[in-house]
């Protein structure tokens, strides 16, 4: 039986993340996951991901983005590839619109001048818009494009043959957990559950608490190319009204207008990956573009689906849902992650440093807004 002091279950941008922590700090920790860098399956796939200094979901997060941030760019200066494209991002909304307001007030609070501008002046910076003029409107700096895809790769270059590519199975014991693959077995003092939309089956006890959810994301050839090219086009994140929020990124690729919804799509299980985004699933955002963002607006030339694994709203720490959860597995020696909710991938970094503490440093506790005893069931 081969040892380790920690295992690292599931290998996405935040099982990566925690592995190459552990492995940097010395720690003798092995990472599993049968899913290759590069697969068109997981939580992590595709090209790319937003990050954002300002959060309109929590106003904590701030704190989370500026670490995350160091994070990325010392990656950056290491591998000596392109991690982060700095971007301006746009945010949009009906009149009164609270994500604007909130990731306005993010912003405020960190010193920074007040971001808010008319939509008229947004139409005229960014020729691709053609934004309502009574719509709220702040151009954020502090944005990027996030190369998840090259990140990935890094990642399990990064820490070679500590990666097991195998599916792995686990049964905790009251001195470690026990852990099986195919061909060998293994015993780890602790383990990391970095499993994505896979999290409930493995704890079924939280399966009440997350929703998988399937999200439709098209690439759309732009009407006017020269208006949505990187440099002249911010990523856009545009508040249509309740649960109708629409985001996109520049034709950085020469792919053409990546976007997608991010209300929540229909419930499905971890393994439903296909079949692929159909048209009727990217008509909404067609319909938004052409109305909102012309200049992006054409036919769908790829699609893409990905799974966002969604929290319940807590019941003792209150919150809305889509929140993450860092924390110990009670009565065991698991760590749990669920780390996404849509919009986790842009913290890896700082998110795989509380879980490498969480595994070694018995003293340390995440954030009380991510810990399990926000649930009653778990209080």
């Amino acid at each position: 039986m081969r040892k380790c002091e920690v295992a690292v279950l599931g290998l996405g941008l935040m099982g990566g993340a925690a592995l190459g922590a552990l492995l940097e700090a010395g720690v003798d920790a092995l990472g599993f996951d049968p899913v290759a860098a590069g697969s068109d399956r997981g939580s992590s796939h595709g090209s790319c991901r937003i990050f954002r200094r300002f959060n309109f979901e929590n106003p904590n997060y701030t704190g989370l983005s500026d670490e995350a941030h160091a994070g990325w760019i010392r990656l950056q200066a290491e591998s000596g590839q392109t991690v982060l494209t700095e971007t301006p991002i746009l945010e949009a909304g009906r009149p009164g619109s609270a994500m604007v307001a909130s990731s306005r007030a993010a912003a405020i609070a960190t010193g920074r001048p007040d971001p808010m501008m008319t939509a008229a002046v947004a139409n005229k910076e960014f020729p691709a818009f053609n934004l309502p003029d009574d719509w709220d409107v702040v151009v954020q700096d502090g944005g990027a494009i996030l190369h998840t895809a090259t990140v990935m790769k890094l990642m399990r270059s990064c820490a070679a043959n500590r990666v097991i590519p195998e599916r792995a199975s686990f049964t905790p014991r009251h001195d470690g957990v026990s852990i099986r693959t195919a061909s060998e077995e293994f015993f780890a003092e602790r383990a990391i559950l970095a499993l994505g939309p896979w999290l409930g089956r493995a704890l079924p006890q939280l399966t009440p608490l997350l929703n998988v959810t399937r999200q439709a994301v098209g690439w759309f050839k732009p009407a006017r190319p020269e208006t949505v090219a990187l440099g002249r086009f911010p990523i856009f994140i545009l508040d249509r009204g309740p649960d109708n929020i629409v985001y996109g990124f520049p034709d950085f690729e020469r792919r053409g207008v990546k976007a997608a919804p991010h209300n929540h799509g229909p419930v499905v299980g971890p393994d439903d990956w296909g079949p692929p985004a159909t048209d009727a699933e990217l008509r909404p955002i067609g319909e938004a573009l052409a109305a909102l963002v012309p200049g992006a607006a054409g036919p769908i030339v790829d699609r893409d689906v990905c799974l966002y694994t969604n929290t319940a709203p807590a019941d003792i720490r209150l919150d809305a849902g889509d929140e993450f959860i860092i924390d110990r597995w009670p009565e065991s020696r698991l760590i749990v992650c669920s780390a996404c909710s849509g919009h986790g991938a842009k913290f890896a970094p700082a998110i795989g440093q509380r879980l490498a503490r969480l595994a070694t440093d018995p003293s340390y506790q995440a954030e009380p807004f991510f810990q399990l005893s926000r649930y009653s069931q778990f209080a």
